[in-house]
């Protein structure tokens, strides 16, 4: 499928949960727009002061959820909301219809005449296999509405799973749970890394230090990677925020962690050039940060499931370890170590990551596309 016929004047339509900063998923909608210059974006909730002039330059349309009050703080509480929201959204006239998935996206209601493909970066998680997760953590009250609010809004999800003419998922740890939660198949289509913005350095010029990195998040278990190296005494560099969590971090922490918070992205790619290794114990539908950090020249030490399973090859561009415990962590870095991996060629590492650019993430949505007879 060549994308340049959408650009005769045929209109497209990109779907997305909210826009309201740029993570991985705002990443995605850039590619596509960079594929289809012309398409109109449709979202529950827009900051444009927050995005990128990529989007920025396209016609950004928000649902009804965009004007409740305080929508730009507030919109996951408006969750069961959207699904109707969607539903409303008038794509008449539209010819091709690229619906973006972790939030509610794909409900809209296409064109009868109007392929619609759904990227999927993961069913949501709240609502499937991390959905007591999600209600333990939850306050009184949300604990209360979940069961109720969530068992409608599945029965909704799959429904909307039907309308949808062919599915693309970023990992084949997604494309399982698709076919496990809304019995549909999906083609594997990994997101688009900026790995031309990252490069090796030298073996003279690398630190001794390991480096985590990323949003100090509970499920990424940044905590078992302060625990680990505790353990271990062997330095370890902590980068990202919130700047709560570096304090109890901070508190559980030997004086060979160093804790960085948020840095400028100057400061994180020359942490990854310079790390023995990024440290990885949790468990992503993706995970751009170990592309990146091999795009660097370095390896990686990751728990052994999820998305890290398409990227990272055990025992050439890095090691897994099997359970997200302390002594499984520790092992794994003990085992790199011996290995000579810290130490080796950068090629094989930077060989990996570029099997995930942005043009191989545009081929792999243009051979989705044809299978739709887009």
């Amino acid at each position: 499928m060549d994308s340049s016929k959408f650009s005769d004047g045929r209109r497209v339509a990109i779907i997305h949960y909210w826009l309201v900063g740029m993570r991985g998923g705002e990443k995605v909608i850039e590619a596509l727009c960079r594929m289809f210059p012309q398409a109109d974006i449709f979202t529950h909730v827009a900051d444009p002061e927050r995005l990128s002039a990529t989007l920025t330059k396209h016609r950004i349309i928000e649902t009804r959820i965009g004007r409740l009050p305080l929508a730009k703080k507030m919109y996951q509480k408006y969750l069961p909301l959207m699904p109707r929201a969607l539903e409303e959204i008038d794509l008449t006239g539209y010819d091709l219809v690229i619906s973006s998935e972790s939030g509610p996206a794909k409900g809209v209601i296409a064109p009868p005449d109007a392929p619609h493909l759904c990227y999927c970066h993961s069913p949501m998680r709240y609502l499937w296999d991390q959905y007591h997760v999600y209600r333990n953590g939850a306050g009184r009250l949300t604990r209360m509405m979940m069961p109720t609010l969530a068992h409608s809004l599945r029965q909704w999800d799959v429904t909307s799973a039907a309308r949808v003419d062919g599915f693309a998922a970023n990992s084949r740890f997604v494309a399982q749970r698709i076919e496990k939660y809304w019995r549909r198949d999906a083609d594997v289509v990994h997101p688009p890394v900026a790995v031309e913005d990252f490069s090796a350095i030298p073996a003279s010029e690398r630190g001794d230090f390991y480096l985590w990195a990323g949003e100090l998040a509970p499920y990424k278990r940044p905590d078992l990677a302060v625990d680990a190296f505790t353990r271990l005494k062997l330095p370890l560099v902590v980068i990202g925020g919130p700047d709560d969590t570096v304090e109890k971090l901070k508190a559980r922490a030997g004086d060979n962690v160093t804790f960085l918070g948020k840095v400028p992205f100057d400061v994180l790619k020359s942490h990854m050039a310079r790390c023995k290794a990024l440290i990885f114990p949790g468990e992503e539908d993706f995970g751009i940060v170990p592309v990146e950090v091999m795009a660097s020249g370095r390896p990686v030490v990751a728990y052994g499931r999820g998305g890290i399973l398409d990227t990272v090859v055990d025992g050439e561009t890095g090691v897994f370890f099997d359970t997200q415990t302390v002594d499984s962590l520790v092992d794994a870095v003990e085992r790199i170590e011996a290995s000579g991996l810290t130490d080796a060629d950068p090629a094989a590492c930077l060989a990996r990551a570029q099997q995930f650019t942005e043009a191989r993430f545009a081929q792999g949505i243009e051979a989705a596309l044809a299978k739709i007879g887009a």
